[in-house]
């Protein structure tokens, strides 16, 4: 077997998840674009294994940890999606870093503060 097929076909997977991460604002297509990138790694630690006969297997071994820790990822990033869609209403990904910039009111960066300093009386 060659290695060139799964290699640019694993390139091909992980170029087209890492466009998906970087370009979909939605936060599950996102998580679906990692599983992507994550699906790539495997089939390059697969090829590679078979390609070097490795007599542990130690590709496809490393194969079955990051199946699990994909699992994982989904099961925990699929949970954090639902609860902030419960909370905000919304799944994007652009509105929710709206959360990290919240401002201390009368902060001057502050959205909802007063432009004008009201004139203290002498």
């Amino acid at each position: 077997m060659h290695l060139a097929y799964p290699a640019v076909l694993a390139a091909l997977l992980f170029a087209t998840g890492l466009y998906g991460v970087l370009a979909r604002r939605n936060a599950i297509l996102v998580l679906m674009s990692v599983e992507l990138m994550l699906n790539a790694v495997n089939l390059n630690l697969v090829a590679f294994d078979v390609w070097l006969r490795d007599t542990l297997h130690a590709g496809q071994a490393l194969t079955l940890f990051t199946i699990a820790i994909a699992a994982a990822e989904i099961g925990i990033g699929l949970a954090i999606v639902l609860t902030v869609y419960r909370n905000r209403g919304t799944s994007d990904v652009d509105r929710l870093r709206d959360t990290a910039e919240r401002h201390e009111p009368g902060h001057p960066d502050d959205p909802t503060a007063p432009t004008a300093r009201p004139e203290v009386a002498a």
